[in-house]
C-alpha cells in the first residue's frame, strides 16, 4: 500500500506499480504522428471530387427540368454530366489523387446522373402513356444502372482487360435516351407510339448488365503522336456539333451501342473460322 505522505514505498513496493500505472496512462493519451497522418488521409481529394459533385448536380437539374417538361435542357445536362464523369477519373489519375472515397462517391453520383435522371426524363418524355408499364420500365433502367456500377466496382481490383468494359458503361447507356430526347423533343402521347420509348429505355438497361464487351477509351494515350487525319476528323466533329448537334449526338451514342454487338458477332466468326493447315 501507499503511505498518506506521498509515494514512498511500503514493504510490498507498490509505489513502483503506481508509477508504472501513471506512465501507461500518460502514454495512452499521447498522439501518435502516424495515426494522425492516417486520419488526415481519410479526407477527400478536392479537385476530382468537385467534378463528381458537378456531375451529380447536372443529374439533379435534369430531373427538375424533366418535371417541367423542358426536355431539351434536361437532355443537355445529361451530356454535361457525361463530360464531367469522363474528366473526374482522368484528372484523378493524372494528379495521382485516386482514393476509395472517390470511387464510391463517383458511383453514387452516377446512380443519380446516369440512372435516376435518364429514367425520369424518359418517363416524362415518352413512357407516361404506358402508365404502370412505363414507370416499371424506368425502374428497371435505374436498377440496371446500380447493378452495373456495383459490378464495375467489384471488377476494378481484379485482373480484367482494361481495354474493354464488361457491359455497356452507364454514361454511354444514359446517352441513348438523352440523345433520343434531344433529337425528338416532342415526345409521345399515344401508347402505340410510346413503345419506341420503351425500347429506348429497356435495350440499354439490359445491355448494361450483359457480358458484351465495349471498347474503353481510358487506355488511349493523349500524349502519343497521331495521324493528321485524326485531327481532321475532330474538326469535322466540331463543325457537326455546331451545325446539327442533335444528329451528331444520336449518331455517336447509337454507334457505340452497336459497336458492342458488332464486336460480339465478329469474335464468334473468328472463333468458328478453321485454323490454317500447317505447312
Amino acid at each position: 500500500m501507499v503511505s498518506p505522505e506521498g509515494d514512498e514505498p511500503n514493504d510490498d513496493g507498490t509505489s513502483e506499480e503506481l508509477e508504472m500505472f501513471r506512465f501507461a496512462a500518460r502514454s495512452r493519451f499521447k498522439r501518435d504522428p502516424t495515426q494522425r497522418r492516417k486520419r488526415l488521409r481519410r479526407g477527400a481529394y478536392l479537385l476530382p471530387s468537385l467534378f463528381t459533385l458537378g456531375n451529380m448536380f447536372c443529374g439533379y437539374l435534369c430531373i427538375l427540368y424533366s418535371i417541367r417538361r423542358e426536355f431539351e435542357t434536361a437532355a443537355l445536362f445529361i451530356g454535361v454530366a457525361i463530360v464531367l464523369d469522363m474528366l473526374d477519373g482522368r484528372i484523378a489519375r493524372m494528379t495521382k489523387t485516386e482514393s476509395a472515397f472517390g470511387l464510391e462517391f463517383d458511383s453514387l453520383a452516377d446512380v443519380i446522373s446516369f440512372g435516376v435522371a435518364p429514367a425520369v426524363i424518359a418517363f416524362m418524355w415518352g413512357l407516361e402513356p404506358l402508365h404502370r408499364l412505363g414507370w416499371a420500365a424506368g425502374f428497371i433502367y435505374a436498377a440496371a444502372t446500380a447493378i452495373r456500377l456495383a459490378r464495375f466496382n467489384i471488377q476494378t481490383g481484379s485482373a480484367v482487360d482494361k481495354r474493354y468494359f464488361v457491359g455497356l458503361p452507364c454514361p454511354a447507356a444514359a446517352a441513348i435516351p438523352a440523345s433520343t430526347v434531344f433529337f425528338y423533343t416532342e415526345g409521345f402521347k399515344q401508347p402505340q407510339s410510346a413503345l419506341i420509348a420503351l425500347a429506348v429505355v429497356l435495350v440499354p438497361a439490359f445491355v448494361m448488365v450483359s457480358t458484351i464487351r465495349f471498347r474503353s477509351f481510358k487506355t488511349i494515350d493523349l500524349h502519343a503522336r497521331r495521324s493528321y487525319k485524326v485531327l481532321g476528323l475532330v474538326a469535322v466533329a466540331i463543325a457537326a456539333l455546331q451545325v446539327r448537334p442533335e444528329v451528331l449526338m444520336i449518331v455517336i451514342s447509337y454507334s457505340y451501342l452497336l459497336s458492342g454487338f458488332v464486336g460480339l458477332v465478329w469474335g464468334r466468326i473468328r472463333r468458328r473460322r478453321p485454323a490454317a493447315p500447317a505447312a
